[in-house]
C-alpha cells in the first residue's frame, strides 16, 4: 500500500459539495422547526430543534453494516474535533446522529447479527462511555448558553418577559422530561439487544452441545473450553461501568469563540491540493501504459468546519481495463486510524476513456456520499488530458439506491444524476490563499518518502 502525506504548501482548490456552489446558496434554513438560531425561542426550543436533527437518520439495508461501524469511528472522530473547537452545536448533533444510528437503526439491518469486525466493539464502547455522556453534557451547555441568549433578548423586550418565562417554564418541563423519557428508552434498548444476544448465543451453544451428546453418548464430551468459556464479542457489559465518571468536555478555546454560532446545517466545502492529480498519475503511470486502471482512498482532516485533503491511500488492488478493486481493507482502516484521518472520496484513472462515471462508478461512491455527503469522486483521464470532481445529486443517489442491477448498465440522464467541475475550472471558486500541504509518495510500511 502506498499513501501520500502533508509536506510542504501549496494553493488548495476549493469545491462546495452541494453542486460545488458558493457557501452563500448553501445557506438554507432548517426543516426542523423551531430554528435553533432564533433567540426569540426559550432555550428548551432550540435544544430540541438540534435534537431533531440528530434523529433524522436512515439505513440502507444494501450497504454493509460494516461501511456503518467505520463511518461511526468516523463520525466520533469528526464529532471530538467540533467539540476540541469549541462547535457545540455540530458536536451535539453528532453524538445524536451517533446514538441514533447505533441504538435505534442499525440493530434493525438484516445483516446485523451475523456481523462481527472489530468496529463493532468501538462503537459500543464509545456509546457507553463518550457518545451518551458527552451528550447529556453538551446538552446542559447549551441550554446555559441559550437562556443567558434568551435573557439577553427578554431585556430589550421587557412587555413580553412575564408570559414567555412562565411559557418557557412549562415547556422545559414538559420537553426535559420527554427527552429522559427518550434517553432511558435508548439506554434500555442497548441493554436489552445486548442480553438478546448473548443469551441467543448461550441457547446455541447449548444445542450444539446437546447435539454432541446425542451423537456420540458413549464418549464423553472433551473441549478445551475455548470457545463455551468465551464472552460473546459482541456483548458489552454495561453495569461496572455505569457509575464511571462521565468523559470530560473540554472548555472551548477563547480564540474560537467566533465559530460558537457556526451553521449547522448544509454542506461544508472540500479543499484540494492543486498537484494532487498530477502526483497520482505519476503514480498510476506504469498502469496506465498498460491500459489498467488505478485507485486510491481520499482522506483528510475537519478543521473549522472544513475538509482539508491530506493524504492519498492507495491500497493493495486488482484491476484491469475497466475496473479496479481495493483489496487487504484492514490494512488501509489501520492506517487510517493511527493517524486519525476521514474518508473523503476516492480517486481512479480512465486510462483510455474521458473522466465520467460510469454505473460502476456510480453505485461505488454512492457508498461513500451515503457514509459522508461531502464525499468526492475523483476521475483522471490522461489520454485525453481531462480530470473531472463528481458528486452524486439528490436525483441520483436516490436512483442508485433504488438499483439493484450489477456490472455495467444504463441509467436515466434525465434529471442529472452527477455534477462535475474540472479542476482547472474550479480554480475560479478560490477565495483566500490557503496553506493546503502538497503531497510526498510515501511506503505506509515504512512511512519513508520513496524513490521518484
Amino acid at each position: 500500500m502506498v499513501t501520500w502525506f502533508a509536506e510542504g504548501s501549496l494553493c488548495g482548490t476549493a469545491l462546495y459539495s452541494q453542486g460545488f456552489c458558493c457557501p452563500l446558496r448553501l445557506q438554507k434554513k432548517l426543516a426542523a422547526e423551531p430554528d435553533h438560531t432564533d433567540v426569540t425561542l426559550p432555550a428548551v426550543e432550540r435544544v430540541r430543534a438540534l435534537s431533531k436533527m440528530g434523529y433524522n437518520i436512515e439505513i440502507n439495508e444494501d450497504i454493509a453494516p460494516r461501511r456503518y461501524f467505520r463511518s461511526g469511528v468516523e463520525m466520533e472522530r469528526m464529532a471530538a474535533v467540533y467539540l476540541e473547537e469549541g462547535s457545540l452545536e455540530n458536536a451535539f448533533v453528532l453524538y445524536n446522529k451517533f446514538i441514533t444510528l447505533f441504538v435505534e437503526k442499525l440493530p434493525s439491518h438484516r445483516d446485523y447479527q451475523q456481523c462481527n469486525v472489530p468496529e463493532k466493539q468501538v462503537i459500543m464502547k464509545k456509546l457507553q462511555e463518550v457518545a451518551f455522556p458527552r451528550k447529556d453534557q453538551l446538552k446542559r451547555l447549551l441550554h446555559e448558553k441559550y437562556s443567558k441568549e434568551h435573557s439577553e433578548y427578554l431585556k430589550s423586550q421587557p412587555q413580553a418577559m412575564a408570559v414567555d418565562m412562565c411559557s418557557e417554564r412549562l415547556q422545559k418541563m414538559s420537553l426535559l422530561e420527554e427527552e429522559r423519557q427518550r434517553v432511558a428508552q435508548l439506554r434500555k434498548m442497548q441493554i436489552e439487544s445486548e442480553q438478546f444476544r448473548y443469551f441467543e448465543d448461550q441457547l446455541q451453544r447449548q444445542e450444539l452441545a446437546s447435539r454432541r451428546d446425542e451423537a456420540v453418548p458413549k464418549v464423553p464430551e472433551q473441549t478445551d473450553g475455548s470457545c463455551l468459556s468465551q464472552t460473546p464479542r459482541n456483548h458489552v457489559r454495561l453495569d461496572p461501568n455505569r457509575n464511571k465518571p462521565a468523559a470530560p468536555v473540554p472548555k472551548p478555546a477563547a480564540t474560537l469563540a467566533a465559530i460558537q454560532n457556526q451553521r449547522v446545517e448544509g454542506l461544508r466545502r472540500v479543499l484540494i491540493p492543486r498537484d494532487l492529480t498530477y502526483r497520482f498519475l505519476l503514480l498510476a503511470d506504469s498502469n496506465t501504459a498498460r491500459g489498467i486502471e488505478t485507485c486510491g482512498v481520499l482522506c483528510g482532516k475537519l478543521t473549522h468546519n472544513e475538509f482539508v485533503l491530506t493524504h492519498v491511500i492507495v491500497p493493495k488492488q486488482s484491476a484491469g481495463p475497466d475496473y479496479c478493486d481495493m483489496e487487504n481493507v484492514e490494512e488501509l482502516f489501520s492506517y487510517q486510524d493511527h493517524h486519525n484521518l476521514l474518508t473523503l472520496g476516492w480517486i481512479h484513472t480512465h486510462p483510455t476513456q474521458t473522466a465520467f462515471l460510469s454505473s460502476v462508478d456510480l453505485h461505488t461512491h454512492s457508498s461513500y456520499q451515503l457514509m459522508l455527503p461531502e464525499a468526492i469522486a475523483i476521475v483522471c483521464a490522461p489520454k485525453h488530458n481531462d480530470t473531472g470532481v463528481f458528486r452524486l445529486t439528490s436525483a441520483g443517489m436516490g436512483e442508485v439506491a433504488g438499483c439493484r442491477l450489477k456490472g455495467f448498465h444504463p441509467h436515466s440522464k434525465d434529471p442529472p444524476l452527477f455534477t462535475v467541475r474540472t479542476l482547472c475550472s474550479c480554480c475560479k471558486y478560490e477565495h483566500r490563499q490557503l496553506y493546503v500541504p502538497s503531497v510526498t509518495n510515501v511506503d505506509i510500511k515504512s512511512e519513508t518518502p520513496l524513490e521518484k
